[in-house]
């Protein structure tokens, strides 16, 4: 059983807010490998375990905030907040490609892809509706951290609409690049020791759920909740930002970068 600890953002009676880890499914799969409630049951008895019950989903390798629900009612309840749209989600993504703009919309429908149903397409004649805004955070060269805000929730959804405007996710091999990326890639003269092979700053899907706020409920005001990010997508982010040609002026604004890394909301 693997001892990776599931960073529990947020637990009331109603709701659990988590941070999960890339390459943890939140159901089984057909690789038999550990699930999320595989995982929580090495932190909390069974009987909190079987009382969570989804409202929404995240990719097996997209990182980020979870929401789950404790009981019946809660469950119906958010997942409804979900289906109405009211529930404001930001992704945070390394993408690969010229960024021309600062910020777009994408709404280009999509549907499964006939010759392989674990994938999706886009289908601007029989698919379904798809809408998400995006906002360049920082230009590195070739790679740029975007923010993604979907407004629908297709399975899929950031990580095909992407490439359709020409900025795939930096490391993604189902729709996009499966190269990891390595410090070599941008640091000017960097050199590995004799006899050494170097590691990848990060080995991932490049697609984090950072941020998640909830609608406001009757005499309740509206909760925020962020999942910093893990090793791997922070290393990428420092180093980026430290050995890109102009340092931190790589971002829009001077101050998101420490917003990023101190948790706070975008």
């Amino acid at each position: 059983m693997s001892k990776k600890q599931i960073e529990i953002i947020h637990k009331d009676s109603e709701i659990v807010v988590l941070n999960k880890p890339s390459g943890i499914s939140v159901t089984k799969d057909r690789t038999g490998a550990e699930q999320l409630t595989d995982l929580l049951r090495t932190q909390f008895d069974d009987t909190f375990v079987e009382s969570l019950r989804l409202i929404h989903r995240l990719d097996k390798d997209t990182s980020g905030v979870l929401v789950l629900a404790r009981t019946l009612q809660a469950q119906a309840e958010f997942t409804s907040y979900f289906e109405k749209r009211i529930v404001k989600k930001i992704y945070l993504a390394f993408v690969k490609g010229f960024v021309k703009d600062s910020e777009g919309v994408i709404e280009t429908p999509l549907s499964r892809n006939p010759s392989n149903t674990n994938l999706m397409r886009i289908d601007l004649k029989k698919g379904k509706d798809a809408l998400a805004q995006w906002n360049l955070l920082a230009d590195f060269g070739s790679i740029a951290l975007l923010k993604i805000q979907p407004l629908t929730g297709r399975t899929h959804q950031i990580r095909v609409h992407l490439p359709s405007i020409g900025l795939p996710l930096a490391i993604d091999p189902l729709y996009g690049n499966s190269r990891y990326i390595f410090l070599s890639d941008f640091k000017t003269g960097y050199r590995l020791g004799k006899g050494q092979t170097e590691k990848p700053l990060i080995d991932r899907l490049t697609l984090h759920a950072y941020q998640i706020e909830l609608p406001e409920r009757k005499n309740r005001t509206s909760k925020l909740f962020i999942a910093g990010l893990d090793k791997k997508f922070t290393a990428a982010l420092k180093m980026l930002t430290k050995y890109n040609q102009i340092g931190l002026d790589a971002f829009i604004k001077p101050d998101i970068y420490s917003t990023i890394t101190n948790k706070q909301r975008l």
